[in-house]
């Protein structure tokens, strides 16, 4: 099996880059990279720490993050499952990668940057959603912001309905535990769930 072992291997390999991929990178979020960003209510957030690389999802009603100026993103922190993989990483290494995708559109904004978490009660305030409020919110500056080419989520077919997975052939979330767990009770997480996860989206 031959294997890549430099940079230079790897750019003979795919040659060079198209003007495109180049100028479309910004330090800031110009108006269109803003309107993108605004209209995702879904984004992957890669962090990095001492024990290695995360990528956690995060969603949102309206935007998944809110933009704070050209500059700075704020992302609020809402339930989940209390391991806060990311948020370890990022007390420990600012750097995160984001990648939002948007309903209904093939084209996904890259953005690379630094952040910071932020408790200050005005703003965790100002995230308020029935009556509850994040316990924290990212603080993100960016470093570079960009489109990725349309071609993966092609190929994907992600928003076709009809390509969709029907969820009764893929295993339940209790199924995957008592995988994992050999005596983990899958009947009554999997009858739960979707109560508990219904009270504890904010």
């Amino acid at each position: 099996m031959g294997i890549v072992t430099s940079v230079e291997q790897l750019r003979a390999l795919y040659g060079g880059v198209g003007e495109a991929s180049i100028t479309k990178v910004t330090q800031v979020l110009t108006p269109p990279y803003r309107r993108m960003i605004e209209a995702s209510p879904f984004m992957a957030l890669a962090t990095v720490g001492p024990e290695g690389l995360d990528c956690s999802p995060r969603g949102d009603l309206g935007g998944v993050v809110r933009v704070e100026d050209e500059r700075t993103l704020l992302l609020p922190d809402w339930r989940g499952n209390n391991r806060v993989d990311s948020l370890e990483n990022i007390v420990r290494d600012p750097r995160v990668a984001m990648m939002f995708l948007v309903p209904g559109s093939n084209t996904t904004m890259r953005l690379n940057g630094r952040a910071v978490i932020s408790i200050e009660p005005g703003l965790l305030e100002s995230f308020a959603m029935d009556g509850k409020h994040p316990r924290c919110v990212v603080v993100i500056t960016i470093d570079e912001v960009y489109f990725q080419c349309a071609r993966a989520v092609m190929r994907a077919e992600l928003w076709n309905a009809e390509r969709f997975a029907d969820p009764a052939s893929l295993p339940s979330p209790g199924v995957m535990l008592k995988a994992a767990k050999g005596d983990f009770d899958q009947e009554t997480y999997d009858r739960e769930w979707p109560a508990r996860a219904a009270k504890t989206l904010w």
